[in-house]
């Protein structure tokens, strides 16, 4: 049985991580082997959407995103709650007044799996500035679990990050582990906003973003390692051939050295202003993205707070 650690008493309680499972080379397999029978289609928007189009997706998503910030979610709510609706998206075509309502939908799903208290139906509802109502989200929330044929524990980024670690040469006294996970999960929350990371699998994009963190945090140089070094290791670990790994490494460094261009901002869960607006109509397509402090590298940024 899992010991449980308090941060405090306003806080769940977590289980530590179970090195056991994290040991057994098997448990990898099988999240490796079953994570492309959670995996979207990476060209819906081609084939099966007519109404609604890549940036309306990530306008979606980022306010996904600033609802788990501002409720403080669990990190996994939000991967898992986009691979619903990209797996959704992926046989169902909707209209674009629809795409805020499947996403309410699919934040309430993924907060029941993986959130000891999950999000209210009211306060999903709340933040859309009620522009659906709490029957259509039930309805909605209907139809995409038998959409999905209730297969709902999906295998996420998130569920290979220890994994990976665990099985790198790092020196936990030489470099903060905790520092790497959460860089490396703020990649990951990144690069679910965007529909071009559907094309790789959760364990890719897992890899790309630990290979991230430790090269922002210059363990490649201060190891000896390199990056070329750090990638030989990943696709050890992963199995996972190496020009995919260095193509999916690429494009989150390039997504976070665009938000760095950028000068905008995601919302934290302590920002004053609540995200609480309709998105029906697509209008607001200002990006939110994480600001960076003093930055020398391009992936050396402020952690996303769940």
């Amino acid at each position: 049985m899992d010991l449980l650690c308090c941060e405090s008493t306003e806080t769940e309680c977590r289980a530590y991580a179970d090195q056991a499972l994290l040991g057994d080379d098997r448990v990898l397999q099988n999240l490796l082997k079953t994570e492309e029978r959670y995996a979207p289609s990476s060209s819906y928007f081609e084939c099966v959407q007519r109404d609604i189009s890549p940036l309306m997706r990530k306008i979606v998503a980022e306010w996904m995103l600033e609802v788990c910030e501002e409720q403080k979610c669990q990190e996994e709510v939000f991967p898992l709650s986009m691979n619903y609706v990209d797996r959704f998206l992926s046989i169902c075509p909707i209209r674009k007044s629809q795409l805020q309502l499947l996403g309410t939908a699919c934040l309430l799903l993924a907060s029941k799996l993986r959130e000891p208290s999950p999000l209210s139906a009211e306060v999903l509802v709340f933040y859309t500035d009620n522009s659906i109502t709490l029957d259509d989200l039930w309805r909605w929330e209907q139809l995409v679990v038998s959409k999905l044929k209730w297969e709902l524990s999906a295998v996420t980024p998130g569920d290979f990050l220890l994994h990976i670690l665990r099985r790198l040469p790092v020196d936990p006294r030489a470099l903060d582990f905790l520092m790497v996970r959460r860089h490396a999960q703020t990649f990951i929350a990144l690069s679910a906003r965007e529909y071009k990371f559907s094309m790789y699998t959760p364990s890719m994009i897992a890899a790309a973003s630990v290979a991230a963190a430790l090269h922002g945090l210059d363990w490649t140089g201060k190891s000896g390692y390199g990056l070329a070094g750090l990638l030989d290791e990943l696709t050890r670990i992963t199995a996972i051939e190496q020009d995919y790994l260095q193509g999916c490494l690429e494009q989150i460094e390039e997504m976070v050295a665009q938000a760095r261009g950028s000068g905008h901002q995601v919302a934290t869960a302590g920002s004053a202003s609540a995200p609480q607006r309709p998105l029906g109509d697509q209008n607001t397509s200002q990006e939110k993205i994480l600001e960076h402090e003093k930055a020398g590298t391009p992936t050396d940024v402020r952690d996303v707070h769940f």
